[in-house]
């Protein structure tokens, strides 16, 4: 955990805390997470949410990587951990996770536009991003990290050649697949980043096999020693902590095959990695420089959005929200984000087809990569697509994480509403409604005499209210 505050627009940390809890060694064949592992991770957060407490909402990011995404019960851990740690858990996903590395490392690194080699390797996955400046422009999330590949390789703790030789043939193919793409993507630096890096430059360094950072000689080094130990018990190596050792062999082997796949001849390491860039991301959005705005706005250009539309839409949207939002609770910006993403992306599902557009514009939101989203952000924003026109299935709601699925299906509603009021696809003063919400009511009033002008639109209203009332939703128009 980081703690940070900004001082003359930049980050200055004024706390750090770490503890290794290696989550992924608790996930079994089944990819359930075992009751000690969740208990060390839980214990961990409530010790961190003592440190907490104090800050207010919106100034934490926590993130889940590798280990939750593969967890079938990651849904119920979350809420534990959220009860313990008192913020929201995101999980991200795997180019996601590239992404706010390299922006870690980027910050720690001196201003430049050489084109950078990035990589980080974690307890399931292994992160390779190639990019300039503050910019990645190749991002991989790849399936092997430092507690994976020493859990099937090095399980009983022997160190033989037969053991290292299977564990990096295993990275190699592994990265067998992008190494034509990384290789000729003109990068001029590499950068390492991650504890499992950190400490095989700790080795190689205070062994004299390298002055800075960690070369390809010294790494063939490190192999020759490993060997000679013949077992894990036996391996003592300076800058080698207790904590790290069982996880060591795995993370090693992953490294010296990324070297020799690559073509690495030498690697600086950094410091700085994802929680960096996490909070470099957040501080982004303090600042109104978000990049799920740019993300949507990327989306709705590659399905060619009707941007006239979307923007019509999205101005009605946000005004009925405005009209809600303390009756609902809905005053945070997250929802304002949330509702306006929404009705910009609407549409998206037509580049498929009109028939049923709102399933295939769910479907795009929920499986793309979406920089800057979360994995839930994603569902709930395609949880509002998916409802915002015809029937409206309460389960695409019930779904949803526990905090989202109330304030979402409320955003659903009113996305319904501004895109019925927008439905002839034309520029129109629209009359000036009023809205008052009630628990799971809303009564919509326009005035005197309008919506006997409106035949057309009062018809449309009428279904919606029955869609609505089958939703266990009351809408009243007057």
């Amino acid at each position: 955990m980081i703690v940070a505050r900004v001082e003359d627009g930049q980050l200055q940390v004024i706390d750090r805390l770490r503890e290794m809890v290696r989550l992924r060694a608790g996930l079994d064949e089944t990819c359930q997470i075992s009751v000690e592992a969740q208990d060390r991770a839980l214990a961990c957060l409530e010790r961190f949410g003592q440190r907490l407490r104090a800050m207010p909402p919106g100034s934490v990011r926590v993130a889940g990587t590798n280990t939750l995404r593969m967890a079938k019960d990651s849904a119920a851990f979350i809420r534990k951990g959220e009860r313990v740690l008192g913020h929201p858990i995101e999980i991200i996903a795997g180019l996601e996770e590239a992404r706010l590395i390299y922006l870690g490392v980027a910050h720690g690194l001196s201003a430049s536009d050489e084109r950078r080699l990035v990589v980080d390797i974690g307890g399931g996955s292994t992160e390779v991003i190639v990019g300039e400046g503050f910019t990645p422009s190749i991002r991989e999330s790849l399936h092997m990290g430092c507690v994976s590949m020493s859990r099937a390789y090095f399980d009983d703790a022997r160190l033989g050649s037969k053991q290292l030789d299977q564990a990096e043939i295993a990275a190699r193919l592994e990265l067998r697949s992008v190494r034509a793409t990384f290789s000729s993507a003109g990068w001029r630096t590499a950068v390492g980043s991650s504890g499992t890096i950190r400490s095989i430059r700790s080795v190689v360094n205070a062994a004299g096999w390298c002055d800075s950072g960690i070369s390809l000689s010294s790494l063939i080094k490190l192999r020759e020693v490993m060997l000679k130990a013949g077992r894990l018990r036996k391996l003592t190596l300076e800058g080698l902590s207790d904590e790290r050792k069982p996880v060591f062999p795995g993370g090693f082997c992953v490294l010296l095959g990324v070297f020799k796949t690559l073509g690495i001849e030498h690697m600086e390491v950094s410091d700085e990695a994802m929680r960096e860039g996490l909070l470099y991301d957040l501080l982004g959005r303090l600042r109104h420089e978000d990049i799920r705005e740019r993300t949507v706005q990327s989306l709705s250009n590659r399905c060619t959005v009707n941007k006239a539309q979307a923007a019509r839409v999205r101005a009605t949207a946000l005004r009925f929200l405005e009209a809600v939002a303390e009756a609902w609770r809905l005053e945070d910006p997250q929802y304002t984000d949330m509702l306006g993403w929404a009705a910009h992306l609407h549409e998206i599902g037509l580049s498929i087809s009109h028939s049923q557009y709102q399933k295939h514009g769910a479907y795009i939101v929920e499986q793309s990569d979406l920089s800057g989203f979360s994995l839930q952000e994603q569902r709930v924003l395609a949880a509002l697509l998916r409802g915002h026109r015809r029937k409206l299935p309460q389960a695409i709601f019930d779904a949803l994480p526990e905090h989202s699925a109330e304030p979402a299906f409320r955003l659903c509603v009113l996305l319904r509403l501004a895109v019925l009021t927008h439905r002839s696809h034309e520029t129109i003063d629209l009359p000036s409604m009023v809205l008052k919400a009630g628990k799971d009511s809303l009564e919509l009033s326009f005035p005197n005499g309008w919506l006997d002008t409106n035949p057309l639109t009062v018809a449309d209203l009428k279904r919606e209210t029955k869609y609505l009332k089958a939703a266990g939703f009351r809408l009243t128009l007057s």
